[in-house]
């Protein structure tokens, strides 16, 4: 298996090829969270991914008839822009099979670095059945995206860079896909700092890792924004890593991810795809277990759909109440809509859309309802209006439960 003497060899091959990127401290998320947070800004890479390391390792390892045969891979997507990357670097042919849920940036992404695509299936485990098969036909070597020595050890070159630059961290945070970043980065980290604790966190559709080390069933299996971590099945070689030096693997749900992104976004300044952003995740979901501790997440993808960061952070502002949508009940005459428009100005919010309905059966023939979505600066702002509407006669009720505030 990999040892810390492999990683540290791949360090080597990496140099030069791969950029060393910046582990900072997060003043903002450290507020967020409780812990002192400390993160290595993966997404800083050529393509936004920490899979360049891994990549570059196995690449450069081929024969040289090897990289005539040439290469494929499956992956989601991070994986692909790294092997395409590193392959035309090397002049070697990569032919790439993608899962056809994958977002259209990494798609895009990865046809302009010169590689084949070939979309198939829904998930992963179907993308890497068409890849073997295309393998035995056309001779080609398959650059596994975890399940290498190689490739984990490239990946756990991001653990001796935290622990050179931030030697007191206590836990690492890895997200778990397949397992190759968490397991180099388990044996590297460990191997320097053996007291240092090792925490996994996977997405709460596809808990391969947890049930590889729990017995456990958990389904797989449905959509997730953390399509870079959506494995159905753990890695043989990086199973028994996690299970001998990761101390336990936490699972968090979507709404914790979408948080998270928002988190990186609003409060860093920086883009986190899904997967990126689950190490955050992971602290949001249990934030005691890590307060006062010395943290590193790394920020392991950029990648993400920028129509998919944009209904983030709409939601984001639902759920903390800065965007409310009410329904009221009206007359039905000139003038009552300019009325409403103006009172609502007048409380401080922003409107911003109106749906008016006349045929609704649960109002008087000469009543409409009225659908009123504005950006507030809060809950208690949100409750203010609630309030105001609701003495002055319009029986406002709110859009997402259908249930009245107060």
């Amino acid at each position: 298996m990999v040892t810390l003497a492999d990683i540290e060899t791949a360090r080597n091959t990496i140099a030069g090829r791969v950029l060393r990127t910046p582990l900072l401290p997060s003043p903002p998320l450290s507020a967020l969270t409780g812990a002192e947070i400390f993160v290595k800004y993966e997404n800083l890479q050529v393509t936004n991914s920490f899979k360049e390391r891994g990549a570059c390792v196995k690449l450069a390892s081929l024969s040289g008839d090897e990289r005539r045969r040439g290469v494929i891979a499956m992956s989601a997507g991070n994986h692909a822009q790294a092997v395409a990357y590193h392959a035309r670097r090397l002049a070697i042919p990569a032919t790439i099979v993608m899962p056809e849920t994958t977002p259209f940036v990494k798609i895009k992404a990865t046809e302009a670095h010169g590689a084949k695509i070939v979309l198939h299936g829904e998930t992963l485990a179907d993308a890497q059945v068409r890849a073997e098969a295309i393998a035995r036909a056309g001779d080609l070597v398959l650059v596994h995206p975890y399940d290498d020595p190689r490739i984990i050890a490239g990946q756990g070159t991001i653990a001796l860079e935290m622990l050179e630059e931030a030697p007191a961290l206590d836990v690492l945070i890895i997200p778990i896909g397949g397992g190759g970043l968490i397991a180099g980065c388990a044996i590297a980290a460990r191997g320097k700092k053996p007291s240092i604790e090792i925490v996994g966190v996977e997405c709460a559709q596809f808990p391969s890792m947890w049930n590889a080390m729990h017995q456990g069933t958990k389904p797989c299996g449905g959509p997730t924004l953390a399509e870079g971590i959506a494995v159905s099945i753990a890695g043989k070689l990086t199973t028994p890593v996690v299970r001998e030096l990761v101390s336990d693997i936490i699972i968090v749900d979507e709404p914790l991810i979408e948080r998270a992104v928002n988190a990186f976004l609003t409060l860093q300044k920086v883009m986190a795809e899904g997967a990126g952003a689950a190490g955050l995740a992971a602290m949001l979901a249990e934030p005691r277990r890590f307060a006062g501790r010395k943290v590193g997440l790394v920020l392991c993808g950029g990648n993400i759909d920028p129509r998919i960061l944009a209904s983030i952070m709409v939601r984001e502002l639902e759920r903390d109440k800065r965007i409310v949508s009410f329904r009221l009940t009206i007359p039905d005459r000139p003038g009552v809509l300019g009325q409403i428009a103006g009172r609502i100005g007048e409380l401080g919010a922003n409107i911003l859309s109106v749906d008016h309905h006349r045929l609704f059966l649960d109002v008087p023939a000469k009543g409409a309802k009225l659908d009123v979505t504005m950006e507030t600066r809060g809950e208690a702002h949100a409750q203010e209006i609630f309030s105001a509407l609701r003495d002055e006669g319009y029986r406002p009720v709110r859009m997402e439960s259908g249930a009245p505030l107060g």
